[in-house]
């Protein structure tokens, strides 16, 4: 798997991924939207940690900056 995200994506998807999980801890949200949307925060976590999203693989997307 070659690196295709950059820091500013790794932040986003962390930033977003602890919002979900604080919004289900304090039960703002919960039942099936609240595991949905558990599943997503785990997906972007999984992604940013390990620097890699198969979506952008598919798109050709590459936010990770080229060291030269």
């Amino acid at each position: 798997m070659k690196k295709n995200m950059g820091n500013t994506d790794k932040g986003i998807r962390i930033s977003i991924a602890l919002s979900i999980a604080l919004l289900s801890y304090f039960n703002v949200i919960n039942g099936t939207l609240e595991i949905i949307l558990l599943v997503l925060a785990v997906v972007l976590l999984a992604t940013s940690l390990l620097n890699f999203c198969p979506l952008y693989t598919l798109f050709g997307i590459n936010t990770c900056k080229l060291k030269k």
